[in-house]
């Protein structure tokens, strides 16, 4: 009895010890320091930042198969420029995409999702992964879309490929309710950086969002006209971008610096040129902006000669490299071309526009200007295309006052340029995405799907020999990664199955002829 009492006793103690450590175990098992959520402001800033087009998911396949830059240098950094599928670049654009930005923004949308107070920020997260989820499916074509980057938050690690025209169906129908819903009445999203320097950067939200849909929509114009111009009419309705000041720009400095810019003045400096195509053009047509664009040094042998005292920017000296040759093989072409080396080719301006502090451009009023001018030659919207065609060459012009440097292009080079550039009967469409072209320099995935989509300009293929391209004169998408065939193959083989190929010959479903 007496040992009975005591055990129950010890046994009491016992208990009571464990409750009164369970009373403090969250506060002592709880890390003061460490964040446990993160403001979505600051994810919707850090995906908007990183999202900025670089090297890997800009310059190696997209900027050089629209003939705007090239390289004839081989190595890790091969691509477009051989027309050549290596998967070291062909995934950059896949890894930051859903390793990074879409992850941040689908992060932050679920964390807000259900409040009332945050309605204009959940907007804004929602038009943002809109805008880069098209980018990586026009990119690659099927892709993880409704499941992706919800492996932490629903436990999918392995999320299904969706076709191409479903994830359009969902990105028009996101950007006509998100950018719907945007009310400068109800929360204020002070610290993003996309518009906050605007007066009111809610409705300019708002001009973004039925901007982005404008060019989502013309996406469509041969796959689905009839959807591509109820999509058009919603977005010219809702109220798309009417001025420079509306530009979505992305504003570099010490801090963050411009991830093209920061290369071509570091380890690439050297090896990317003026492609050939782009700088005649722009010659053949007496175009201001190449003075503002180019600079090449006379007489270079190798990149220790590209300095100031051998640059050359008059427009009249330029010379764009040709494609279809490596370093070794473009000897010969070099000195028919009368430069000293393929290092005397043109580049672009590292101090102005190729400079580390340039902005980035995401979408501009230029192009917005064009699409429409488009929409109303097809008959879809009522308007003056001629007029809007050439609102949109100004607007692009005028745009260059934004990049450092002496870049402003003086209004009487804008005129003369005007006077002899007007659209023509037949040619209109041509006209309009050729200088679409233009004015998308510098961002690849843009100008390539824009180019896909429209067939102009009219581009000599490169001729590179060797070329993994069996079907096809251009690369029509990039293959999806190595790793998706150890961590999501049973999903990928199943898009594979259904778009055709993993080759960079496969069209997407836009993409017809």
């Amino acid at each position: 009895m007496k040992n009975s009492t005591k055990y129950t006793f010890i046994t009491f103690l016992i208990v009571l010890l464990f409750v009164s450590c369970d009373k403090d175990f969250d506060e002592l098992n709880t890390d003061k320091v460490r964040l446990t959520e993160i403001d979505p402001t600051l994810q919707l800033n850090h995906a908007i930042v990183n999202s900025a087009p670089g090297y890997g998911n800009n310059l190696t396949y997209q900027v050089t198969i629209v003939r705007q830059m090239a390289t004839p240098v081989p190595g890790v950094g091969a691509g477009a420029n051989f027309n050549l599928d290596n998967p070291s670049q062909t995934e950059v654009l896949w890894n930051l995409g859903y390793g990074d930005v879409i992850k941040n923004l689908t992060d932050g949308i679920y964390a807000i999702a259900d409040d009332p107070t945050k309605t204009n920020l959940l907007s804004m997260l929602r038009i943002y992964r809109a805008h880069q989820f098209m980018i990586l499916t026009d990119t690659y074509g099927y892709i993880p879309y409704f499941d992706a980057s919800k492996g932490f938050l629903e436990g999918n690690s392995f999320p299904e490929y969706v076709s191409q025209e479903l994830i359009y169906d969902d990105i028009l129908s996101e950007l006509e309710s998100a950018s719907g819903t945007l009310d400068p009445s109800k929360d204020a999203v002070n610290q993003e950086v996309l518009y906050s320097r605007n007066g009111n950067n809610i409705q300019a939200w708002k001009k973004f969002g039925y901007s982005l849909m404008l060019r989502a929509a013309m996406r469509l114009t041969k796959v689905n006209p009839s959807k591509a111009q109820e999509y058009v009419v919603k977005a010219i309705t809702g109220g798309v971008f009417t001025s420079n000041l509306d530009n979505a720009l992305i504003r570099h400095d010490a801090n963050f610096r411009n991830p093209l810019g920061t290369p071509l003045n570091g380890g690439q400096s050297a090896f990317y040129y003026l492609d050939k195509e782009f700088v005649n053009y722009l010659q053949d047509n007496n175009d201001p902006r190449l003075d503002a664009i180019a600079v090449r040094y006379v007489g270079a042998q190798s990149g220790n000669d590209q300095v100031e005292q051998n640059a050359d920017r008059d427009p009249a000296n330029q010379i764009g490299i040709p494609q279809g040759y490596n370093n070794t093989t473009i000897v010969p072409i070099a000195e028919a071309d009368g430069v000293a080396s393929y290092y005397a080719y043109s580049q672009l301006d590292k101090t102005r526009l190729g400079s580390p502090d340039a902005p980035t451009f995401i979408l501009t009023y230029s192009q917005t200007l064009l699409l429409y001018a488009e929409a109303v030659v097809r008959n879809w919207v009522s308007g003056d295309a001629s007029a809007l065609y050439q609102e949109a060459i100004r607007a692009n012009m005028e745009q260059f006052s934004d990049w450092p440097g002496n870049t402003t292009i003086p209004d009487d080079e804008i005129d003369d340029y005007l006077v002899s550039h007007d659209l023509t009967l037949g040619n209109e469409l041509e006209q309009i995405n050729t200088q679409y072209w233009v004015s998308t320099f510098l961002n690849g995935s843009e100008s390539w799907a824009n180019f896909r989509r429209s067939g102009y300009p009219m581009l000599e293929p490169n001729p590179f020999g060797g070329s993994d391209l069996t079907t096809e004169d251009f690369i029509r998408r990039l293959t999806y990664p190595d790793s998706e065939t150890t961590v999501n193959s049973q999903n990928m083989n199943d898009a594979i199955g259904e778009q055709g190929p993993d080759i960079l010959d496969t069209r997407i479903w836009w993409d017809i002829e």
